[in-house]
């Protein structure tokens, strides 16, 4: 590549396997990896019996450099090379749907047996003393945790801004900058209080003319176009029952006019349905066209309990779908037809959905979960291994409208997540990728965002190139949960 030097490149030698994707030859990288720091890209896969073409050899004295203490560089060209051989390595996975705040609300008694309705009544009023301090915190949780499960790109979907929190976004911008992630943070909202016949309470709703003046001013501040960008915004109304017809209208017109998406729960439960019928006279998908929202700009979370012929409106409009397995097992929402919906055209992508309703922020223990819930439906030959991991990475990516990371390509960027399998969870185990998703695993060891490690020996690594402190972290993070609760 004009005028990059080889120094400026790593070999990911000779992982034990690649998820290159369901039905693609993983020999076409089973000797690994070559990516180039300085456009943060991949530059190419080295086939089975094959050895990187830009040349190079190992750095200190020609061992291999071990994934655990990278070497210098050489000066005189030479690729730096990481031994991967203990290693399953995959896109880097990709979380579409959140709500970083509720990591403060993990495991509450009160609303811990609970469906959606009467578990979003008994924490809205907690929700309500949310502050810039507990949301910068939160979402550092949300985002470092997300990252040691092997993410490197998450969706956030923010929707609470009581007194006090009209900069939430602009909060979770300087995290995204401090992590060095990826992020889709939306710009949501609720307008529909219960006072006008909607489930939040009064003091968590905004005016429609705050919330599309504040969006405008974050895609304008904020919103990055093109390949390898770090930060974008979208627009994202709640819900059917939290926020009007006129702001989801509105909602779709400005994100036309400015060229960004549109994200919304929808069809999560039968009492979200029900309420659709009962106050709009329309079932949810209905309701999405009169709002003028069926169309390739908009994912939705959830999808649970769309009929036949909405899923094949659904996948011929493009809309795409979050599925977030987890949350819905937990709150017993249903199991979404994410297998039906993703052969009508619908791009299905996963979610760990909030702290709240989740208890963790792990995207690579939602690939064990979507498997198995989705193989309850459809059996265990409909839902492999590695389509499971193809919603978490490719599917997620084009959900998000992305088409430069969620798979391992070159020109793609690179976004990479690597995986050990060692210790007892994995001890007796066969084959590198079904042992991935089935064994369990928990954490990601190493982590690439653009070809900078995020994450180093299972622990998060910040852009200013230092590890975390999770210690303080976790202490202040704690300190905030516990004053939310208390009031």
């Amino acid at each position: 590549m004009p005028g990059t030097s080889p120094s400026d490149r790593v070999w990911l030698r000779d992982p034990l396997a690649v998820h290159l994707g369901a039905g693609v030859d993983p020999n076409r990288a089973a000797r690994g990896i070559v990516i180039d720091r300085t456009t943060g890209t991949i530059v190419e896969l080295v086939p089975a019996g094959g050895e990187p073409r830009s040349g190079g050899v190992p750095t200190s004295g020609g061992e291999p450099t071990s994934a655990g203490a990278v070497g210098a560089l050489d000066a005189g060209g030479t690729l730096e090379i990481i031994d991967a051989s203990e290693h399953v390595i995959t896109p880097g996975l990709i979380n579409t749907h959140h709500h970083f705040y509720q990591t403060l609300t993990r495991a509450w008694a009160p609303v811990a047996d609970l469906p959606l309705f009467g578990w979003l009544q008994n924490l809205y009023p907690i929700w309500a003393r949310l502050t810039p301090r507990a949301l910068e915190l939160a979402t550092t949780v949300a985002m470092a945790e997300l990252l040691e499960s092997g993410c490197t790109t998450a969706a956030d979907h923010h929707y609470l801004f009581p007194t006090g929190m009209d900069e939430a976004i602009d909060i979770q911008v300087d995290v995204v900058r401090k992590l060095g992630m990826r992020a889709m943070l939306t710009r949501g909202s609720m307008s529909l209080g219960e006072a006008d016949g909607g489930l939040p309470p009064q003091q968590t709703v905004q005016k429609s003319d705050v919330i599309l003046a504040d969006s405008r001013r974050l895609v304008e501040t904020y919103h990055q176009r093109g390949p390898g960008v770090q930060i974008q915004i979208g627009f994202a109304p709640c819900s059917p029952f939290s926020v009007t017809t006129e702001l989801m209208r509105d909602s779709a017109a400005l994100a036309a006019d400015l060229d960004v998406r549109l994200h919304t729960h929808l069809a999560e439960t039968i009492d979200e349905e029900d309420f659709c019928r009962e106050t709009f006279g329309l079932r949810t998908v209905d309701y999405l066209e009169s709002v003028g929202w069926l169309g390739e700009r908009t994912w939705l979370a959830h999808g649970v309990h769309f009929d036949d012929s909405e899923i094949g409106r659904l996948g011929a409009a493009g809309v795409s779908v979050a599925h977030c397995p987890t949350s819905n097992m937990r709150l017993a929402s249903g199991i979404a037809r994410a297998v039906e919906l993703e052969d009508a055209g619908v791009n299905v992508g996963l979610g760990v959905d909030g702290s709240a309703s989740n208890d963790a922020s792990n995207l690579i223990r939602e690939v064990r979960q979507a498997l198995y819930i989705q193989r309850l439906r459809y059996g265990a030959e409909a839902v492999t291994c590695d389509r499971v991991l193809d919603w978490a990475t490719k599917g997620s990516a084009a959900a998000l409208g992305r088409d430069d990371i969620g798979t391992i390509e070159v020109g793609k960027q690179a976004d990479l997540a690597m995986f050990r399998l060692d210790g007892l969870a994995f001890s007796g185990s066969h084959d590198p990728i079904p042992a991935l998703v089935l064994c369990g695993a928990e954490k990601a060891d190493r982590v690439m965002v653009g070809g900078q490690w995020r994450v180093v020996d299972g622990h998060a690594i910040g852009a200013d190139g230092h590890a975390l402190d999770k210690e303080s972290l976790i202490a202040a993070h704690q300190e905030e949960a516990r004053r939310l609760v208390a009031g």
